[in-house]
């Protein structure tokens, strides 16, 4: 089977030297970056799909679309179509609109940084051709879940963790460019780094009921937190945010 990258960026050459690494046949297109060792290079689209019994696109959510109009008339029947973009789920659903059968389009949501991990970044699947994908990957060395439930299924999963984690890190960052301006930044790392150390699963359960009932104090607080990085000179967009959420919960 000859599997075809659309996409050669970091995550997309990663993913495209493993699967050659793996014995693969790959065929790749970008058309800003030359496709990694042993990745066949194609002229467009289309040429690299031609063929080919699987599709994974790794462009970018915003070109997701034309890559696969651009690709469709080209591709096989019965081929497989894997969006592995981060997007939404409506985007993920528009795809599988867009190919009226002509590819079975499933949604994969990479669930980690793909550096360090390539194909063995640990994946989650939907879609009707979700298994059958899975069971190429697999073989090949991925590392997949396959979720029940039609294209979107996959990235609703994703995004909602997306939430928390990168919500998280812009408060991290936040928090530490404040307290850069204020000459605490080694106190608040240390701060920062133990309640991560002492985090358990009953910390889950202290935020949400803790943010709930204490939402009128807690949103005085981070009004007051909101006036202080304003004075600091950095400008406060998880402070007043966190302040408005407890606002409403208050």
């Amino acid at each position: 089977m000859i599997i075809s990258v659309l996409g050669l960026g970091e995550a997309g050459s990663l993913i495209a030297a493993d699967l050659v690494a793996a014995g693969a046949t790959v065929r790749g297109f970008d058309p800003r970056v030359a496709p990694p060792s042993g990745v066949i290079a194609a002229g467009s689209d289309a040429d690299a799909v031609r063929g080919a019994g699987v599709i994974l696109s790794v462009t970018s959510a915003a070109d997701a679309v034309e890559a696969l109009r651009a690709s469709l008339s080209a591709c096989e029947p019965g081929a497989i179509w894997a969006d592995c973009n981060t997007a939404a789920p409506g985007l993920k659903q528009r795809l599988s609109t867009e190919a009226a059968g002509a590819v079975d389009v499933v949604d994969v949501a990479l669930m980690s940084p793909v550096p360090g991990n390539g194909l063995r970044t640990p994946m989650t699947m939907s879609g009707p051709a979700a298994a059958r994908l899975a069971g190429i990957l697999t073989d090949l060395g991925a590392d997949v879940v396959v979720l029940d439930g039609p294209p979107g299924t996959a990235a609703t999963r994703k995004l909602l963790r997306s939430v928390f984690y990168k919500g998280m890190a812009a408060a991290v960052v936040e928090a530490l460019a404040a307290a850069e301006a204020a000459g605490l930044s080694g106190w608040l790392r240390g701060t920062i780094a133990a309640e991560f150390v002492k985090a358990d699963a009953a910390t889950l359960d202290r935020l949400v009921d803790g943010s709930k009932k204490h939402a009128v104090r807690r949103r005085e607080e981070m009004a007051a937190a909101t006036e202080l990085l304003t004075a600091l000179g950095v400008t406060p967009r998880i402070a007043p945010a966190a302040r408005d959420l407890l606002a409403d919960l208050s």
